[in-house]
């Protein structure tokens, strides 16, 4: 019985689908600034179906740089037919940009208009150009100078003991974002961070 639900389930699910728009300095009232290295009209909106852990197909959007839409589409595509699940799909400025507030909400958020977290001169990070994307921090936290971001990643430290929506190596996220020339910050030595991937590997 449960597997024929499961078929069920399988067939009812909407093919993936996305959408591309642009935005404006409106659209972003948190997450951009004037000063910001890249302009909204350098940015898009990408609405994509995405798995959700639920079992179930949902509608999110992430904010990316203009020239990473098409990489990130598909990645999102690979991951939606392989069902890898996300626990949401939303642009930072629901949080009022606060990296932190999306972090703890396990949300998966590209484009933030902020400088990089980790120690020495102070520089743009590559979420500022749209160029990166933090994928279900929970299951993946960030380690830095023995903080775990968001706290809750603590319980996914042990990176061994796989459960759903993580990185690892070899694993489906890490090889489909590598698939489209992401590099992934859980090879950073010192200070892995497992939820963080980016055109530039910064």
């Amino acid at each position: 019985m449960a597997a024929f639900l499961l078929v069920v389930v399988a067939l009812q699910a909407p093919p993936f689908s996305h959408s591309v728009s642009r935005v404006t300095a409106a659209d972003l009232p948190h997450s951009w600034h004037r000063g910001c290295p890249v302009a909204p009209a350098s940015l898009r909106r990408l609405r994509l179906v995405y798995w959700g852990f639920d079992g179930r197909a949902h509608t999110g959007a992430l904010i990316v740089n203009a020239k990473a839409v098409g990489s990130l589409t598909r990645v999102f595509s690979r991951l939606y037919a392989a069902r890898f699940p996300i626990r949401r799909l939303r642009p930072i400025d629901a949080y009022g940009g606060s990296d932190e507030r999306s972090l703890a909400a396990d949300n998966t958020a590209a484009f933030n208009c902020r400088y990089a977290v980790a120690s020495g001169p102070k520089r743009w990070s590559v979420h500022a150009y749209g160029l990166a994307a933090d994928v279900n921090p929970v299951e993946n936290p960030y380690l830095l100078a023995g903080r775990v971001h968001p706290r809750a990643g603590r319980a996914y430290l042990d990176r061994s003991r796989y459960r759903p929506g993580m990185a690892v190596p070899g694993g489906l996220l890490v090889r489909t974002f590598a698939s489209a020339g992401w590099q992934w910050g859980g090879r950073w030595t010192g200070s892995p961070d497992y939820q963080h991937f980016s055109t530039t590997g910064g």
